[in-house]
């Protein structure tokens, strides 16, 4: 490579650095509107070839600018998005510069490597079925979908029926069961897989969002055919925990696949303080979790684990094209077990990330974050006007301001526009509420403090005095 080649590499080192090291001092908001971004960004195609510098530059103009998000910063708690740790950016950057196609064995043997290490490690830290297969899809919906597809494989074939040959059309009808407040990515893995989720059976929830075991109970005594049950560890609203291993207990007399959408709150068997919690979870068929949230790698990167391999695998790839090798025993080809083909290395992240924070270091990250959430609760419930709206079981807290809808939209915003710190508006039991979501390595109590305040201030502009 030449000099010309390296500049722009050194000038984005520059700038990602940078952008890092200035995280906690930054607006957390995007403050520049569409209109700016498109005159930035837009125009006519170039008619010939630009310096790649100026390209990388304007891309650090849009961050000085505003148009991002301090979204992995330490005070950014709108959604449950993570922040990055060091140490996996720097893997993911060798990602990208690596340029591996992550599919198979012999196109990159390290990774293949790394990745069935990394898949094992995350079966001993939540102490998952040690024969489990796992897999690394682009995230948590695509996780849902190799589970539910793995499930649809299982179910059918006990009914005689080939579904990866023969389709739906004419096939047993395979009914899904969830929570009444289940998460959209399981209807979106409902609808992409044939199931349609207009057919989902959403079994009522208690006050805190559970799914209720005596609900379930009835609703399972009502079907026929193959069942499967989706069950929930970490409301995305309240972070409530599904009743799993008594789930799991009623489902298995229904011989129906029990699956647990673990997007972040699966993260909680890492923690022998919170691993009470999810009491159960290995009686389940399929997990499926985020590593872009509470292990803080980069996007895109999900879990996926099946404890039935060859169902897993039967799933994802039935036949090989004549140009692929047959699997070797020891090799392992991840295109066994996610959808995707051609896709980068995203498991070298989650490899480094759990090399370097250990069992111990994922234990205190998820602690620290469930104890800051309830820092912010308590610190929350003594301000006028705050209503909290649900117990602290992970890292969600629920509040509404003055219990009036248009006041609480109205606080959320001006938290949103102080720049200090982002919360995101959300309804809860029909009514508007503001969601924290603590999940980044980087927030501390000071941060905490800080966002409170600012809320305090806030509330004290929208709400009438006394």
């Amino acid at each position: 490579m030449t000099d010309a080649d390296m500049a722009p590499l050194d000038l984005a080192y520059h700038q990602a650095t940078e952008y890092l090291a200035g995280l906690a001092r930054r607006p957390v908001g995007a403050t520049a509107n569409a209109e700016q971004l498109l005159k930035m960004f837009g125009g006519p195609l170039p008619s010939g070839p630009q310096p790649a510098t100026e390209t990388i530059g304007l891309l650090g103009r849009a961050v000085a600018e505003g148009g991002i998000p301090a979204a992995s910063g330490p005070r950014y708690f709108g959604y449950v998005t993570g922040g990055t740790l060091p140490v996996a950016i720097a893997a993911d950057w060798l990602v990208a510069a690596w340029d591996q196609t992550a599919s198979l064995y012999n196109l990159s043997p390290a990774i293949a490597v790394a990745e069935h290490v990394a898949g094992q490690w995350v079966l001993e830290l939540l102490g998952l079925p040690e024969g489990a297969s796992v897999g690394f899809p682009t995230g948590c919906t695509m996780a849902h979908l190799t589970s539910l597809a793995a499930a649809r494989h299982q179910l059918l074939a006990r009914a005689g029926w080939d579904v990866e040959r023969d389709g739906l059309p004419g096939a047993p009808r395979v009914h899904i069961v969830a929570g009444a407040q289940h998460h959209m990515t399981i209807d979106l893995a409902a609808r992409y897989l044939g199931f349609g989720s207009g057919g989902i059976h959403n079994v009522p929830v208690d006050g805190r969002g559970r799914m209720r075991p005596d609900a379930l109970a009835g609703t399972l005594a009502t079907l026929d055919g193959p069942v499967i049950v989706c069950a929930q560890v970490g409301d995305v609203n309240s972070g409530a925990v599904d009743p799993v291993g008594e789930i799991c207990d009623i489902a298995r007399r229904h011989d129906a696949w029990v699956h647990v959408d673990g997007a972040f709150g699966l993260w909680a068997a890492a923690s022998p303080r919170l691993r009470p919690l999810v009491t159960g979870i290995e009686k389940a068929d399929s997990w499926a979790l985020d590593a872009h949230k509470w292990l803080n790698v980069p996007y895109d990167c999900g879990i996926v684990v099946v404890a039935h391999p060859e169902a897993h695998r039967a799933a994802m790839l039935n036949e090989r094209a004549g140009y692929l090798p047959a699997g070797t025993p020891g090799e392992r080809d991840a295109i066994e077990w996610v959808p995707d083909f051609s896709r980068r290395a995203r498991s070298l992240p989650v490899w480094a990330a759990l090399r370097t924070l250990g069992r111990a270091g994922v234990a205190e990250l998820v602690e620290r974050c469930c104890d800051l959430t309830a820092r912010f609760a308590e610190r929350l419930a003594g301000v006028p006007g705050v209503e909290l709206l649900n117990e602290v079981v992970l890292n969600q807290v629920m509040v509404r301001f003055g219990d009036d809808d248009t006041a609480t939209r109205e606080v959320v915003a001006r938290v949103q526009e102080s720049g200090v710190c982002w919360f995101g508006g959300t309804v809860w039991q029909g009514r508007a509420a503001m969601r924290v979501s603590v999940v980044n390595w980087r927030t501390t109590e000071e941060d905490v403090d800080r966002s409170v305040d600012v809320i305090r201030n806030a509330v004290l502009a929208v709400l009438p005095a006394g």
